[in-house]
């Protein structure tokens, strides 16, 4: 049990630093409240899973190819640059928000976490590197059966964070004035394109 709950806590210190999907988190739950934020950060465990599984079966050493990375930096580059101008383009989205209720699918807001995280280079190799790292240290002392149900602790945590956030966000935007939650969207939107730039920057030295 100790150690189940040692892996919970990896998982929510894996998922609690700031970074393009928090702050696309936290625009999302600004403006369309807590289930909309929720299930935008399950569309990002989402693709956190799909990286586990794939260093769990060995494929994260396709990370080491230069053209890989110069990939992953661009893509990463686009669609946080995209989403954070787009995301400024829709301040609008909060007054309307608020008075007439929800205006965005839960659909929308799941696969817009999915693309966020499956996106961002950061989550890539934080989960190649520390997934990784911890996978290859416990294969040594632990059965596949301890390794699957360590793993499962790590998504509880991300579970846990993630609806932290939600409450978090939500919580905002019930008690903060519109112009004071659009000053916080402002500056989520204004994360996502930096890291985004910082991105475009390491692709250009990558490919330079």
């Amino acid at each position: 049990m100790n150690s189940i709950a040692a892996y919970i806590f990896l998982g929510v210190s894996l998922a609690a630093p700031v970074g393009p999907v928090n702050a696309a988190q936290l625009d999302t739950g600004i403006k369309n409240g807590f289930f909309h934020a929720w299930i935008f950060g399950i569309g990002a465990l989402t693709a956190d899973i799909l990286y586990m599984i794939m260093v769990y079966f060995g494929m994260g050493q396709i990370i080491e190819f230069s053209l890989v990375k110069i990939i992953l930096w661009s893509f990463g580059c686009f669609v946080l640059t995209y989403s954070g101008i787009e995301s400024l383009l829709s301040l609008r989205k909060i007054d309307l928000a608020l008075r007439f209720g929800q205006t965005t699918r839960l659909r929308y807001s799941l696969v817009s976490g999915f693309f966020t995280a499956l996106s961002n280079p950061l989550t890539i190799l934080f989960w190649l590197g520390i997934y990784g790292s911890i996978l290859a240290e416990t294969a040594k002392v632990n059965t596949e059966h301890q390794i699957i149900t360590n793993s499962l602790a790590v998504i509880i945590g991300i579970i846990l964070w993630d609806t932290i956030m939600a409450a978090i966000s939500s919580g905002a935007r019930q008690i903060l004035s519109i112009k004071f939650l659009k000053i916080i969207s402002i500056l989520s939107s204004l994360a996502m394109i930096g890291f985004g730039s910082y991105f475009g920057i390491q692709a250009y030295h990558a490919l330079f």
